[in-house]
């Protein structure tokens, strides 16, 4: 449905789910964006029942919603959180079974993009990514491409052609990595974490053809190593020894690919006690033999080995 006037517009699509979107286990129900002008009435008309809500009695959804302030202000009120003032470059997260109300500001109205989704690797993305946050209210700013997956989504929604529902899966998806990765990464920038992280992250990569002490290496950074292990932990998904290991990996696969060295070359090149610890390393971390990864990323048969 389509609204146009001076001071009100409105784009939004209501999706109908089939058994075959459901086995997905993410499908999107609805998505649409709204102009709201100074002094008009809050929300518009033109939605079913369900979505169509009075503001100062609020509603309860059965889905998650992502709602992206554009332009103006208003106020969110969540069940339990009390009442909180938005603004213009705040996204919210509802969630389904929760009470919640939201409008804005009569003085200058408001511009707000939407997208309503559910199913079982929703449920698993909030449970595993959002919940331990307890935020519901992101600052993400303007932000050019998250606005532009909100149009895309609603184009995608408005086209309505077969497996769109899939596309629009992709779209959300890449929408909440994008939420947490800013959400986390404003975190850990506020405490000055990231630098320190990050800082890290470079002297490993300088030290890579060594061997590295992570608790030198937090001396080094003048912070203590527990901090540091934990911090560095929450920010990489790796402990810091592990991700030196990687970085160690990574580079010896380019080694295996892009030069002609030995294996052993590559082993003491890289600061392995012996070319039997590398080797070892390697097959447990990816499941092949170091000669192995050399031949298929080299393209060359199995049959034909070249005396590594």
């Amino acid at each position: 449905m389509d609204k146009d006037d001076t001071s009100r517009k409105a784009a939004y699509k209501y999706l109908i789910v089939n058994d075959r979107d459901r086995k997905y286990g993410l499908w999107v129900n609805t998505v649409g964006f709204q102009t709201i002008g100074a002094g008009s009435f809050y929300p518009l008309e033109g939605h079913p029942s369900g979505y169509f809500f009075n503001v100062s009695k609020g509603r309860v959804l059965h889905e998650y919603q992502l709602v992206y302030i554009t332009k103006g202000k208003g106020e969110l009120s969540l069940e339990r959180n009390g009442t909180r003032p938005i603004s213009r470059g705040n996204l919210l997260l509802l969630y389904p079974g929760q009470w919640h109300t939201y409008s804005p500001c009569r003085d200058t109205g408001w511009d707000e993009y939407f997208i309503g989704f559910e199913g079982t690797v929703a449920d698993q993305f909030m449970k595993e990514g959002f919940q331990s946050l307890g935020e519901q209210v992101f600052e993400m700013g303007l932000n050019e491409e998250l606005f532009s997956l909100f149009a895309r989504a609603l184009e995608v929604a408005q086209a309505d052609k077969m497996f769109a529902q899939q596309y629009l899966a992709g779209i959300v998806l890449h929408m909440l990595g994008m939420v947490l990765s800013v959400s986390k990464n404003c975190a850990f920038g506020l405490n000055n974490m990231a630098r320190k992280v990050e800082q890290a992250k470079i002297m490993m990569n300088e030290s890579v053809c060594q061997e590295m002490n992570p608790e030198e290496l937090a001396m080094k950074l003048n912070v203590s190593y527990s901090w540091f292990r934990k911090v560095f932990k929450d920010y990489t998904g790796y402990a810091p020894a592990q991700y030196f290991q990687e970085l160690k990996l990574r580079r010896a696969k380019q080694m295996l690919v892009g030069t002609s060295c030995s294996v052993k070359e590559i082993a003491y090149s890289l600061g392995y006690a012996s070319p039997e610890h590398f080797f070892s390393i390697f097959k447990k971390h990816t499941g092949c033999t170091p000669s192995d990864y050399r031949l298929v990323g080299r393209g060359t048969p199995r049959g034909k080995r070249d005396g590594d």
